[in-house]
């Protein structure tokens, strides 16, 4: 245990580089009936490059929300967030969508796979949407390195759940993307299952040096990264670094 901590000592270069994201007094409301409900409500903190981030908290204590945000595919009710210093409050939406084609990777609970395309496809498809000239070569490097070099043709619903997740992991990291937001990514599968899901995870995260932000409820799962957020009630109450 002793040099565990010491490895993590060299962390100082890393948090001194510019932030991937900084998140500046986020709040997000929204109106009911009964008034207006806070989901968010100061929200602050940086991520630096090739950071593990998880983000933990009781259910509806605003992770999700914050996710969203965080990735542009909302926009805040006050506050900003900065990707790679840029403020995505001063995009559109088109921009926003050209952004995170660009830059973001997504891992869901439910995988959000389309039903009517093969794996090979759904994989293929974010390459085609921004415009790459190659897209079948990567899809299928990338689907054989998940394990499924032999399933490119079957569709999402002659795949296991831990399949479907490992082309939705396949689909997220063909991008190449500079960050990834996983939002619950074992939450719809069985904990054997989920474990080898994480450990996929991780393990083409740190081949590809990318910076991953994952939302779990989970804190034997967070503590596998090196930096975690805590939410309760929409306010940030920890921001701490973990030992390796």
């Amino acid at each position: 245990m002793a040099d565990r901590p010491e490895a993590r000592a060299e962390a100082p270069p890393a948090a001194a580089s510019a932030p991937a994201l900084e998140i500046r007094g986020l709040g997000k409301r929204v109106p009911l009936p009964s008034g207006e409900l806070t989901i968010l409500d100061g929200v602050g903190f940086n991520i630096v490059p090739g950071d593990t981030v998880a983000i933990v908290g009781a259910s509806g204590s605003g992770k999700s929300t914050l996710l969203s945000l965080m990735a542009g595919l909302d926009t805040p009710s006050s506050g900003s967030v900065l990707l790679d210093g840029k403020p995505l409050s001063t995009l559109d939406e088109d921009g926003r969508a050209r952004v995170r084609g660009e830059k973001v990777g997504f891992v869901f609970q439910n995988f959000q796979l389309l039903p009517s395309l093969t794996a090979l496809e759904n994989v293929m498809l974010p390459l085609e949407l921004r415009g790459d000239a190659e897209v079948e070569a990567p899809a299928r490097a990338i689907l054989q390195k998940v394990g499924l070099g032999e399933r490119l043709g079957h569709y999402p619903r002659q795949l296991s759940g831990g399949e479907q997740q490992r082309v939705a992991l396949a689909r997220a990291f063909v991008t190449e993307p500079s960050l990834l937001f996983a939002d619950e990514p074992t939450g719809n599968l069985d904990s054997h299952t989920g474990q080898a899901i994480i450990e996929l995870l991780f393990a083409l995260n740190a081949e590809a040096g990318t910076t991953l932000v994952l939302v779990t409820h989970d804190d034997h799962l967070a503590v596998r990264c090196a930096h975690r957020l805590r939410l309760d009630g929409g306010r940030l109450v920890a921001d701490e670094r973990l030992a390796a």
